[in-house]
């Protein structure tokens, strides 16, 4: 990329998480199609209906496109709308690096240095775009690729140019992800696992909003956000969560863009994750429920291309 070019492009950061904005560059956006309808499955006698019903109106008149994805364990339930919808994944393909680096230092029988071991906590609990640059240009587009055919995240494409931001992800894959990270597998090590459930578990309070509104007090609650703002379909606002305890073992991922602003589509992320706690979880008249400690700000921090 020659100097006349680099700027003409600007990136711009949403707070800490990646909000990368290209004015020349089309965005990619769902397909074109006529309001497609929650799909649910379930073990459970009644709750696919339930879920469907409760998601649905949960979106009821929210401006915007939105793609979800739900899969519990403990009642081998499903969700999905849009699944396969591509969205710029912002800072959630920050637990696809991280992910990465420990099945790349896995194949080479090695634990992660001081060094990487600071990179990735500020990358996750914080949404630290330095360190995330770090490690994107560490790992190359090699790893992380093979990384993405180890998972099985075959619809996953990493940006280009360092622009890690710009990866382009769907509800599909991250929800692949979000097992591999919850479940024994060849993929990940154990303690990769839990490594990554760690940090997924100390995001910082103002971060902690999206997939665990709602989530009672009975689950433990892991999450990764992401949110950018681009010059054509206005923000993206993403949440990946993964919620254990009790009996229960589910994920939710949640993809938004088309938003007014970031505040609304964290707003439409919280009133669907709020319905499928409810039913997945049922609680009596006392149980506590997960309300997120503040409202994320339109911060912005401009950001040298990367690269």
């Amino acid at each position: 990329m020659n100097h006349g070019t680099s700027r003409r492009i600007r990136v711009l950061a949403a707070a800490v998480g990646a909000a990368v904005l290209i004015p020349g560059l089309a965005a990619a956006a769902p397909a074109a199609a006529a309001s497609p309808a929650v799909s649910c499955t379930s073990a459970k006698a009644g709750l696919a209906a339930k879920l469907q019903k409760d998601i649905t109106a949960a979106l009821a008149n929210r401006a915007g496109t939105v793609a979800v994805g739900v899969y519990d364990r403990s009642t081998r339930t499903t969700c999905s709308l849009r699944a396969t919808s591509s969205y710029d994944s912002a800072s959630t393909v920050k637990v696809t690096v991280l992910a990465t680096l420990l099945w790349d230092a896995k194949k080479h029988n090695r634990y992660l240095t001081s060094t990487e071991q600071t990179l990735t906590k500020a990358m996750i609990t914080q949404s630290d775009n330095t360190a995330t640059t770090k490690l994107w240009n560490q790992l190359g587009l090699t790893k992380i690729k093979g990384f993405l055919a180890a998972a099985g995240m075959t619809k996953t494409v990493p940006g280009t140019g360092g622009y890690w931001g710009l990866t382009q992800i769907n509800v599909t894959d991250e929800q692949k992800l979000l097992q591999l990270v919850t479940a024994k597998n060849s993929v990940l090590s154990d303690n990769s696992r839990a490594y990554i459930l760690k940090l997924m578990n100390q995001v910082i309070p103002s971060q902690r909003w999206g997939t665990p509104a709602g989530a009672p007090s009975s689950v433990t609650v892991h999450v990764k956000n992401g949110w950018l703002s681009r010059a054509t379909h206005g923000w993206r606002v993403h949440s990946l969560g993964t919620f254990n305890g009790a009996g229960h073992d589910y994920m939710i991922t949640v993809l938004t863009q088309d938003d007014s602003t970031m505040d609304y589509g964290v707003t439409t992320i919280q009133n669907v994750a709020r319905a499928i706690h409810k039913d997945l979880v049922p609680t009596t008249a006392g149980t506590a429920l997960y309300t997120p400690t503040s409202t994320p700000r339109e911060a912005f921090v401009a950001v040298p291309p990367q690269g």
